[in-house]
């Protein structure tokens, strides 16, 4: 038998909202963690003991709800206690709900602002790419060719090219979570640094950093979430009841970090029955009123939505 070991379970959750201009936010608590609350028994399902501390920490009520993943490495906080956290992906269309606590609303781009490929740099036809993308790749680059080894060197620039490609046209979105590890073995991460206890001489991506390995978890759900809008319309339970077609498209491109061609994404949606125009039109005093549709639930239970490739711009 080993020594007494110290171990805490928990439930963190990564949960995701639109702002007032259609950015995906996500709720953090007591500085730059996510939320976060112990197991406790008097509740039968994990996802109900979740549900109740958010609702006791923020005043959200949560939408659509999954589990992640469980996160236990050993190192995954400083102290003698080792705490195994379950994390969640969870949506929530209401953050004007009074707040609770520590309790705040941020763009999920603070901390990944490289997984944002809707910027006006893009140049489909040449691949030019954003500032922070192109100083990434040239840390990167750094990081490659200070290998000791010629195999390790080759096995970082394998890495190098699927996560930060050169030409954008092959950039995947989903891969959030492969980009993150990639930069934290690299050094280029406050939190990497933090865990190694070392002070590199290079510069850090300009980012927010978080508490422990949350940013790991929220990496984790940001990638879950961009999957699932691919097969399962998990959209809608951000959007209102009632919402315009750009509307809907600008919600899927805050997700995703992408410019989707409006003709396809209108085209894929009919076609998939999603959606259904209601007698309303927005109120827009901007320019013309647009058509108001709303999400055809029932469609849930006639059949499976089927999976498919986001229609990008270009």
């Amino acid at each position: 038998m080993g020594p007494h070991q110290n171990i805490a379970i928990e439930l963190s959750a990564v949960i995701v909202s639109l702002s007032q201009d259609g950015q995906p936010h996500i709720i953090v608590a007591n500085g730059w963690a996510l939320p976060s609350g112990p197991l406790e028994t008097q509740h039968k399902k994990l996802e109900q003991a979740l549900r109740a501390w958010v609702r006791q920490q923020s005043g959200l009520t949560l939408g659509y709800v999954e589990q992640l993943y469980t996160f236990a490495d050993k190192d995954r906080e400083s102290s003698n206690q080792r705490t195994i956290s379950i994390g969640y992906l969870a949506l929530a269309r209401d953050l004007n709900a009074p707040p609770m606590g520590k309790i705040e609303s941020i763009d999920w781009y603070q901390f990944f602002p490289w997984e944002d490929q809707r910027g006006p740099w893009i140049g489909h036809k040449n691949g030019t790419q954003s500032p922070i993308i192109s100083f990434i790749r040239q840390s990167l680059k750094t990081w490659k060719n200070a290998a000791q080894d010629t195999p390790t060197k080759k096995l970082r620039e394998a890495r190098i090219a699927v996560a930060f490609p050169k030409d954008l046209r092959d950039w995947n979105e989903e891969l959030v979570l492969q980009r993150y590890e990639l930069l934290w073995e690299a050094g280029l991460l406050e939190e990497s640094r933090r865990s190694k206890k070392t002070q590199d001489a290079a510069p850090l991506i300009p980012s927010f950093s978080m508490a422990h390995d949350h940013r790991r978890i929220l990496a984790t759900g940001i990638a879950r979430l961009r999957a699932k809008i691919k097969y399962r319309p998990v959209v809608f339970e951000l959007l209102p009841d009632q919402f315009t077609l750009l509307q809907l498209q600008n919600t899927v491109e805050a997700l995703a970090g992408l410019r989707l061609h409006k003709q396809n994404f209108r085209r894929l949606i009919q076609s998939q029955g999603l959606v259904e125009e209601t007698p309303q039109q927005s109120k827009d005093t901007r320019g013309r009123p647009a058509k108001l549709f709303a999400f055809r639930r029932e469609i849930l239970r006639q059949r499976a939505v089927a999976g498919t490739k986001l229609p990008r711009s270009g």
